[in-house]
């Protein structure tokens, strides 16, 4: 299992190479289904990232991914060469790192499926058809930013 800002870094990076383009809107709903996959398509329906999800007015979004990009707005965010990696007990120990590429072959294809899938969505198309389904609906309260669980996610796409 990764953390989701590696795999967004990844998303990211394949998305340019690919001429998509990707928001952080858009990003945040690819997220939300690369773990809807990984929890179905998985033999032990284990998630992509370890991250919570959590109901936001626009839809699913995995907070630490939200902030990491939200310098960018609703424009598309570039190709990821190297970022800060902070020490948040010791700033003075955070450095730039060069990005590293640590997701499997295995599961490169499974996110590389999804966001192929998606990629001809605008963000606010994804953003209505997330709203359109129960894990969001069940988790969503005004201003309340509750969890979607990966259970949620998971009876949901496999019609429990």
């Amino acid at each position: 299992m990764y953390n989701a800002l590696d795999v967004s870094r990844y998303i990211i990076n394949y998305s340019n190479d690919k001429n998509y383009g990707i928001s952080n809107l858009k990003l945040q709903k690819i997220l939300y289904f690369v773990q809807a996959y990984f929890l179905t398509s998985t033999e032990d329906h284990h998630p992509c990232f370890s991250d919570t999800i959590e109901a936001w007015n626009f839809g699913p979004v995995v907070p630490s991914v939200y902030h990491e990009f939200k310098q960018y707005g609703a424009g598309d965010i570039p190709s990821i060469q190297s970022y800060i990696n902070f020490d948040s007990s010791n700033v003075w120990n955070s450095e730039r790192v060069e990005y590293k590429n640590y997701i499997s072959q295995e599961d490169q294809d499974r996110i590389n499926a999804v966001v192929d899938k998606f990629s001809d969505y605008s963000a606010s198309d994804l953003v209505a058809l997330t709203h359109r389904q129960s894990p969001w609906i069940d988790a969503y309260a005004p201003y309340r930013n509750n969890e979607i669980t990966n259970e949620a996610i998971r009876k949901y796409f496999t019609n429990e």
